[in-house]
């Protein structure tokens, strides 16, 4: 149920928005397409989630989210009923290793145990969201991960540094739902701290970076009518995130982290609500505000986005309430419904 997302290091200039954590399926997915290019799975190799679940030592929801990576990649294609098979790669055999050693079966099991279930508990719970206050459980979120109550409040503290979680009046964590006030609140704190951030952030933005933006933007404009969620996601990242991280304010940009769980629920929204505009509206409002930014023009650039997320708050609650009527939360043992 969770939404796709693009692949993206979520850092710019070395900055690293704090909680953020390669997801499972990222990783799997790019070993594998890594792979693939090298030859080392060659055309016709036959794949399958629980394949792929086992070599890697992960669940089948991130394993299946890997295969589809790659599918949308163009190195596999899905045969009915038998899961997928490697299509014959131009160039393939001959790409290069991107770390020493090139190790064909390195376990994502190797990796923190926290990072290991991280991206998934996060999708659970984004989601969720649109449908009301969730409570999330340590104990049970240990026991069904089967990992220790350590690692469950690794996971716990890093959801709250995304702005994810907060504790209720008896000190116990839960995510709030996106209800009408608590959108129009997270973007009205957006609006006013976002455009700071930005004026502070232009003077240290690369030239390239910003030219990067704009032709992103365009490419995106002119091939509105199919763009997909996952290109959305990574556009609205590179305004809200990469190009505001170069502000240099540590203490502002811990500031923008509450609000910014609204750019992590986005990921979630954008999937299951694609067709809710012809044509996405902030795509023209980012290009405005990249367009001031080239003409040296802070002050303007940080009206236009403020502009901008004034008005993005009523498009997110239109995305809210379209999930709410067409979708429903199935049960996790580790997330319990709020009544309010």
């Amino acid at each position: 149920m969770p939404g796709e997302r693009e692949r993206g290091d979520g850092k710019e200039g070395g900055r690293r928005l704090s909680g953020t954590a390669p997801r499972l399926y990222e990783r799997a997915a790019e070993m594998l397409s890594e792979r693939i290019r090298r030859g080392v799975l060659p055309p016709g190799s036959h794949l399958t989630e629980s394949m792929v679940a086992e070599q890697f030592g992960i669940s089948r929801p991130p394993a299946r989210r890997a295969l589809v990576e790659i599918e949308r990649q163009g190195l596999i294609e899905r045969k009915k009923g038998q899961g997928y098979s490697v299509l014959d790669v131009e160039g393939a055999g001959k790409a290069a290793c991107p770390t020493d050693g090139c190790e064909e079966n390195v376990p994502l099991l190797s990796l923190p145990s926290w990072e290991r279930i991280y991206g998934e508990v996060e999708d659970e719970i984004i989601a969720r969201i649109s449908f009301g206050d969730w409570r999330i459980n340590e104990a049970k979120l240990a026991r069904h991960y089967r990992v220790s109550r350590t690692v469950a409040r690794d996971v716990v503290g890093r959801l709250q540094q995304r702005g994810l979680l907060r504790k209720d009046e008896t000190a116990r964590w839960y995510a709030p739902a996106l209800t009408h006030d608590h959108v129009r609140d997270l973007y009205e704190l957006r609006a006013i701290i976002e455009p700071a951030a930005l004026v502070k952030a232009a003077p240290h933005v690369p030239p390239s970076f910003i030219d990067a933006m704009r032709g992103n933007l365009e490419a995106a404009i002119t091939d509105a009518n199919a763009i997909a969620g996952t290109t959305l996601d990574r556009l609205e990242e590179e305004m809200h995130v990469a190009l505001l991280g170069h502000c240099g304010n540590q203490v502002l940009m811990q500031a923008m982290t509450s609000p910014q769980s609204l750019l992590v629920a986005h990921r979630f929204l954008y999937h299951w609500t694609p067709d809710l505009f012809s044509r996405e509206p902030f795509l023209l409002e980012h290009l405005e505000i990249v367009r001031r930014l080239q003409d040296g023009n802070p002050a303007a650039a940080a009206a236009a986005l403020q502009r901008h997320l004034y008005i993005a708050g009523d498009r997110a609650i239109a995305r809210v309430d379209l999930v709410r009527r067409e979708l429903t939360a199935e049960a996790l043992p580790y997330l319990d419904r709020l009544d309010r």
